[in-house]
């Protein structure tokens, strides 16, 4: 039988001594009959009932009835390897792993709660202690996403699950709250510079949940931060301090404004969509959970950071931060991005790569985690193309460095000979030749000028200025042999603008001879 609170027992000793009988004790104290008599007859032996109307203390009752009697407790499954579990625990290995080393190495065929039951009596856990963080006026403010549930997206017309964003000061406990259909980046930024224009002004530190959009590693002595967060910061003049991962308790102040608004704004409520359910949310942030007295601080959030908190707030920049997207992008083997129908480079090196890019106003910048790689205009239409020639491989950028105006330029600084080749092979589908004359132009670093010179000279004279030509020319040392004293027969074909000329290797009158007659 189990046994009765101290309290309980005094009163039903008291009730006997007033004279009221046992099946009336019973039935006001909602006990059994059966208790009841049990402590009528302890009553008798102490001696409370012959006339001593003194109550016995608690204390003296708990003497005289000895230790509670524990429920009988069947051993455990887990006993026969408390040894072993023992070893487990001192060498740090976890629950769950105790399981799969017992049974895969001492054949245990117990469960999980076995083992759990089993390590928490063999080594109970201690509750840890916390220190309750107080801060300033306009110190720190926590920021978090929570899943409400689902709400009409107007522009899909479709329910799509949605979030809401919530900033809580650490003061006032005044805070903002936003819902949103996703947790990107861009509304992460966009949230907070709402947020920032709600307060009209932005506090020192901000302590944001391990969240992607606004830290990439969560660490605890060295987070990396998200590149737009901490451009964020910067502009605004905010502090990030992320919450240290595994700690809750570091953000309690957010996440139970997370949840104070899931159970008290969204909890029964049914919205048309989301935009209808944000104007009703700013309502009753003002409205509701501005005028209640805070469990904590005893004052209504809404009032103390009027009085108190708003003129502590450091002013908002002239200027509000800008972001428009950030886009994942993949660099192609043309060592481009596409974003919205332009074209943007970046190093070769990166080619297959996922990047990310960061789309503002007025400059595009694409970057590899945190690293910076390039920086660019935004197109203003589509189709523009945004080059460095240095984000090509050395052999690709030396070639498209030259131009067919800078062909050209080259050439003239060579000789009028190796001028008129390029200007004739360039006269006619210059994209197409323009390979052709990079190479003409490219000898120059193995025979030299005078020597290219010379060969444009001879392919020129006999009309084949091509870069194959030249390139025999040269390796046949023509180039160093005079040319004929006279131009060849008219008699030929054009390339270009040029005619092509041709010689016959033996005369007409080795054919014919001089009594030939009429050809």
């Amino acid at each position: 039988m189990e046994r009765l609170h101290m309290n309980n027992v005094r009163e039903i000793i008291y009730r006997l001594q007033q004279g009221q009988s046992g099946r009336q004790i019973a039935k006001d104290l909602r006990v059994s009959r059966l208790t009841v008599t049990k402590y009528h007859q302890l009553a008798k032996q102490g001696g409370y009932l012959d006339g001593n109307q003194n109550l016995p203390s608690s204390k003296e009752l708990l003497t005289k009835l000895g230790p509670a009697k524990t429920p009988p407790c069947p051993e455990s499954s887990v006993a026969p390897y408390k040894e072993v579990v023992e070893r487990f625990l001192d060498d740090g290995v976890e629950k769950m792993a105790i399981l799969a080393r017992l049974r895969d190495d001492h054949g245990y065929t117990g469960t999980y709660s076995s083992i759990w039951r089993f390590v928490d009596r063999l080594r109970p856990s201690q509750p840890e202690a916390f220190v309750r963080v107080h801060t300033g006026p306009g110190e720190e403010a926590q920021v978090d996403f929570g899943s409400v549930g689902l709400l009409l997206d107007r522009r899909q017309d479709r329910p799509r699950t949605a979030y809401a964003f919530v900033m809580t000061l650490g003061f006032s406990r005044h805070q903002y709250a936003e819902l949103v259909f996703d947790q990107k980046v861009s509304t992460w930024i966009a949230c907070h510079r709402h947020a920032f224009e709600s307060f009209g002004g932005i506090p020192q530190r901000m302590v944001p949940d391990n969240l992607k959009a606004a830290v990439l590693v969560a660490s605890l002595h060295d987070p990396i931060l998200g590149e737009t967060y901490r451009r964020m910061a910067q502009h605004y003049g905010f502090m990030i301090s992320p919450t240290r991962p595994g700690t809750p308790a570091h953000k309690g102040k957010v996440e139970s404004g997370v949840h104070y608004l899931k159970r008290n704004f969204m909890a029964g409520q049914e919205f048309a969509n989301i935009d209808m359910a944000n104007d009703r949310l700013q309502v009753w942030v003002r409205e509701v959970a501005g005028i209640r007295r805070h469990g904590t601080t005893g004052q209504a959030p809404l009032a103390l950071f009027n009085e108190r908190e708003k003129a502590a707030l450091n002013p908002l920049p002239i200027y509000p931060f800008t972001l428009c997207e950030v886009r994942p992008v993949k660099l192609h083997p043309d060592c481009h991005v596409v974003i919205d129908g332009s074209f943007y480079s970046a190093p070769w090196t990166y080619v297959g790569q996922d990047l990310e890019a960061y789309i503002g106003e007025r400059v595009v910048e694409i970057y590899q985690g945190v690293e910076l790689l390039t920086t660019h205009p935004r197109a203003k239409n589509r189709g523009e193309w945004h080059t460095r020639l240095e984000h090509y491989p050395p052999e690709k950028a030396a070639y498209l460095e030259r131009t067919p105006v800078r062909c050209q330029q080259i050439a003239e600084t060579i000789g009028p000979a190796t001028s008129k080749v390029v200007q004739t092979l360039l006269a006619e589908r210059p994209l197409d030749r323009l390979r052709s004359v990079q190479g003409i132009l490219r000898l120059v670093e193995t025979v030299g000028r005078h020597r290219l010179e010379a060969a444009s000279a001879r392919a020129l004279y006999f009309g084949d200025p091509r870069y194959r030509r030249i390139r025999d020319i040269l390796n046949a040392a023509l180039d160093q042999a005079p040319l004929p004293e006279s131009p060849l027969s008219s008699s030929g074909t054009t390339y270009g603008n040029q005619v092509r000329q041709f010689a016959f290797a033996r005369s007409a009158e080795e054919f014919f001879g001089t009594e030939g007659g009429e050809l």
